[in-house]
């Protein structure tokens, strides 16, 4: 997806785990994700680097679609689809 898309997307769930280092953001996305249905867009906060890896991984791992980062003032904003 674009940055335009992404900021733009309709989110179910957004997890702040912005406080959390890594593995923090990843755990906390896979505890969110069974809460949101198939096709739903779940997006991840992290100041965490490292997770702008572990997020695409974790999704191509598991079936999910990731859709892009944004970088924001000081964290990332990582979206992904529920497959």
């Amino acid at each position: 997806m674009t940055p335009e898309e992404l900021k733009n997307a309709n989110v179910a769930k957004s997890v702040d785990a912005r406080g959390t280092a890594c593995p923090g953001p990843l755990l906390e996305a896979k505890k969110v994700i069974g809460t949101i249905k198939g096709g739903d867009i779940m997006e991840v906060l992290s100041a965490d680097e490292g997770t702008k890896v572990d997020i695409p991984k974790w999704c191509a791992k598991q079936g999910h679609e990731y859709l892009g980062t944004l970088e924001e003032s000081g964290y990332y904003r990582i979206f992904l689809r529920k497959k």
